[in-house]
């Protein structure tokens, strides 16, 4: 099994550069980008021991869905740039092991036919000024099976990606769309990321939809309070992998105040830098009830399709076992934060 930097650097060799540059890339000087890595690396794990972890159970359940592990697949942009099998592999994977596949708004594969192979399917949502179309979009989700809305609500403003700009990538190449984006009379629309919306805009979303809501972008607590008060099913820490506030807070030095806040109100995922099952192990320690991983799926994708994100996901549950264990755990729920220094 290859190590998830080797699968990169199979699929840098194989994409074409504007491509992989479009996934690898953050926003500015790419400080956040990195940062949400360097966070994981400063922190160390501090293993208990003789404290009988002979059986070990990994599975939990977020916002009503049940999932093998600790770890979803995040929304991610465009799989077909990735490998021509796009989004298709990436459910197969994802549903073959146990997870939630979280499908973005700008997938390259429509949602009704993910939901044809995935088993677990969350969708992801970026608000548009057209509340109509908004509507039709999220009731094409429920209509495919989605059990979860995530809404992303940190990209009011984009971020300036200094490499998309150097390689002038801006559009899709010929065939590929963003498929969940087409209005009733096929045509493709372009994903909209209002500067307006407001708490309003987020009560009248979770008054739309039966689906749980999650909210996808806090690194505040403060914003996180407002989201358990509007009614909100679950949080995602995440600063967008370091794609849109250069400078921002690292995912994981957001967390603590974040669960200090929530206090287990509604669950916590974590996105952005996880590379490792003992970067999982960190974040779970830390008060988050699962993580997500966004790039390293896209690198199994673009090295070796189905195979790969089935490869990635297997060393990450196998990695988690191992650390869980090791820190005198059977459960996630069995790990706490004095693991963690």
């Amino acid at each position: 099994m290859r190590t998830i930097a080797e699968l990169e650097a199979i699929a840098r060799e194989r994409m074409e550069p504007a491509h992989y540059d479009y996934y690898a890339g953050g926003s500015g000087d790419e400080a956040t980008l990195r940062a949400n890595e360097e966070e994981f690396r400063r922190r160390v794990l501090v293993p208990r021991v003789l404290r009988g972890v002979g059986k070990r159970d990994l599975a939990v359940e977020i916002a009503g869905s049940p999932l093998s592990m600790p770890v979803l697949v995040c929304p991610t942009a465009f799989h077909r740039l990735a490998h021509s099998d796009g989004e298709l592999a990436t459910a197969q994977a994802t549903a073959e092991a146990g997870a939630v596949f979280v499908c973005s708004m700008a997938s390259t594969t429509a949602v009704e036919d993910v939901a044809k192979v995935a088993d677990v399917l969350w969708f992801q949502l970026y608000v548009q000024s057209d509340r109509e179309f908004t509507e039709s979009v999220i009731s094409r989700a429920e209509n495919a099976g989605a059990r979860a809305l995530v809404v992303t609500a940190d990209s009011a403003v984009r971020g300036r990606r200094e490499r998309e700009h150097r390689h002038a990538f801006h559009d899709l190449p010929p065939g590929l769309a963003a498929e969940n984006m087409r209005d009733s009379t096929g045509r493709v629309r372009d994903i909209e990321m209002p500067a307006g919306l407001t708490w309003d805009d987020l009560i009248w979303l979770r008054n739309t939809t039966k689906m749980p809501v999650l909210l996808k972008g806090v690194v505040h607590p403060e914003d996180a309070r407002r989201a358990v008060e509007a009614g909100i099913d679950g949080i995602f820490v995440s600063n967008h992998g370091g794609r849109q506030l250069d400078g921002a807070i690292s995912s994981l030095a957001a967390l603590p105040a974040i669960v200090s806040v929530v206090d287990g109100q509604v669950p916590l995922i974590l996105d952005g830098g996880v590379r490792s099952g003992a970067d999982v192990v960190k974040a779970l320690a830390l008060g988050a009830d699962a993580v997500g991983v966004g790039r390293p799926v896209l690198w199994g994708l673009a090295a070796a399709g189905q195979e790969g994100v089935a490869e990635v996901l297997e060393r990450l549950r196998e990695e988690t076992d191992t650390a869980l264990g090791l820190c005198g755990a059977r459960t996630p729920g069995e790990l706490t934060a004095d693991l963690v220094r």
